[in-house]
């Protein structure tokens, strides 16, 4: 694994260009593309931070979604960031599914700008996800190809946990100075082989999924911790956070997937393995960063986390004759 600057030296960057650059083999494009990220994520911060009444735009998006107008404008915020950047050429977004023009940058990039809006309304914390690929098209690709993904967490700090594949590493940054600053706060996030805190998503599916049932009684009966929110990004997060740990979003027949894999999935996937971590699909015993997007409303069931408990996932779900 590539070693970024003593960690001191990082503190006292004063750019998050000068940050990312610290880390061997990240370039300047991605640089600068990682930094207009970082822009539109300050600029949702400020959103949310004025963000007083839950209302409906009265309309949906392309996957039946009703949106809130917060999701409209956040949304307009990170289109107007990549745009204006000139490091882009391809945008789309939860909000936006269809390849969008942008420019004529060298990279495309995919989002969901507000990841939680269905929690909002109780001042939970919510998220921004974003992948970067090379070229101009997210369609035909896989998550492996990114060369960069990061998220936001909004809470009571705005926080952004970026993956460096170039470097094998994770850093987080954390807003400051009235959101004009990122400031290093973790320079290297690594996830431990194993962890006792789940994160059981979509769990009405455990009514008819008979593996998940069983694993989330595992789960009771060693005394995991429970952290869930009912927000992916917070959830995930926690995990980069506490270093361990592991979160399942599972399907059922009557429970079907939400999660969206451009989006969603990839991007997080990504991080998770960068930080040492092991994903897997819940319908295969496979990554989800060697799923190829076939559909920006792809969806799809995973395991995120510590490389023990997403084995012992693929093993309650898959293996039934080997179950620890």
């Amino acid at each position: 694994m590539a070693s970024p600057t003593d960690g001191a030296e990082l503190q006292r960057m004063k750019s998050l260009s000068d940050i990312l650059s610290s880390y061997e083999g990240t370039s300047d494009n991605l640089v600068k593309a990682i930094v207009t990220l970082g822009e539109a994520t300050a600029h949702v911060s400020v959103i949310l931070s004025n963000y007083v009444k839950h209302t409906y735009a009265g309309t949906q998006n392309a996957s039946g979604d009703d949106q809130l107008d917060l999701d409209i404008d956040c949304d307009k915020a990170v289109f107007a960031a990549v745009r204006q950047s000139e490091m882009f050429t391809t945008a789309a977004s939860e909000e936006t599914p269809v390849e969008t023009n942008v420019g004529t940058g060298p990279y495309s990039v995919a989002f969901d700008p507000l990841d939680g809006s269905s929690i909002i309304d109780a001042n939970f914390s919510v998220g921004s996800i974003y992948g970067i690929w090379e070229g101009n098209s997210i369609l035909g690709r896989t998550g492996r190809q990114q060369v960069s993904s990061a998220v936001a967490l909004y809470g009571p700090r705005t926080t952004l946990c970026i993956a460096l594949p170039s470097s094998s590493a994770v850093l987080e940054v954390t807003l400051v100075q009235n959101r004009t600053k990122w400031e290093l706060s973790r320079p290297l996030i690594q996830l431990q082989p194993s962890g006792k805190i789940f994160a059981p998503g979509n769990l009405r599916a455990s009514n008819d999924n008979a593996q998940y049932g069983a694993l989330l009684q595992y789960w009771l009966q060693n005394r995991y911790t429970l952290r869930y929110t009912g927000g992916m990004v917070p959830d995930v997060y926690h995990i980069f956070v506490k270093s361990k740990g592991v979160f399942v979003n599972v399907s059922s027949e009557k429970a079907k997937a939400k999660l969206r894999l451009a989006y969603e999935v990839a991007p997080i996937g990504l991080i998770v393995e960068c930080a040492g971590g092991k994903t897997c699909l819940d319908t295969e015993d496979k990554s989800v960063l060697d799923v190829t997007i076939d559909d920006l409303d792809q969806r799809c069931g995973v395991a995120f986390g510590s490389t023990d408990e997403v084995v012992r996932f693929s093993q309650y779900m898959f293996q039934e004759t080997s179950k620890p």
